[in-house]
């Protein structure tokens, strides 16, 4: 199974989320992403075993993970695979600090592919025709308060990948 550890926004968030996915496509064009997939992932962890994928929901299911906040005010492209997004223009240090934690206990548990480099941003477009410029609206402050995180599934279909939560962590 595919895998992979997220933050999934709080229900307060979507509807500005879906607004700036749907002005981001509008301008630069793409395939966007469903409402229900936007997240942030904190650890990909790619091809698991069953008993891999019940021992980490296991794991995830007895986790408190800490409750935080970080704040989205940019837009970024990633240009090779053509993804819009949008992130913070500074470091979010308990954001950093979560994601490193959780790459601790994954190597723990002998899952390898620790990123070089964590950069949090939830994707709003694949394949985009252009990068974002002046074209777009300032990229609004968007305060997105976490209190869990979840194990989540991804299945490619020829409509994109759709998601289903397997575990999600306790409340702090």
């Amino acid at each position: 199974m595919r895998l992979f550890l997220a933050l999934l926004p709080p229900a307060a968030l979507k509807p500005a989320l879906a607004g700036l996915a749907d002005a981001a496509h509008l301008r630069c064009g793409g395939r966007r992403m469903a409402d229900d997939s936007l997240h942030l992932t904190l650890a990909f962890l790619g091809e698991q075993n069953e008993s891999m994928t019940a021992r980490l929901a296991e794991r995830v299911g007895a986790m408190r993970a800490p409750a935080g906040q970080w704040q989205l005010d940019r837009w970024g492209y990633f240009s090779r695979p053509g993804i819009v997004w949008v992130g913070s223009a500074r470091p979010c240090a308990p954001l950093q600090a979560l994601q490193a934690a959780l790459w601790d206990a994954l190597e723990a548990l002998g899952i390898q592919g620790r990123p070089q480099a964590f950069l949090p941003h939830v994707t709003l477009l694949r394949r985009a025709k252009r990068p974002p410029g002046d074209e777009l609206p300032a990229a609004p402050e968007l305060q997105w308060r976490y209190r869990r995180l979840a194990l989540v599934r991804s299945v490619a279909s020829l409509e994109g990948s759709r998601y289903s939560v397997l575990a999600r962590s306790s409340l702090p």
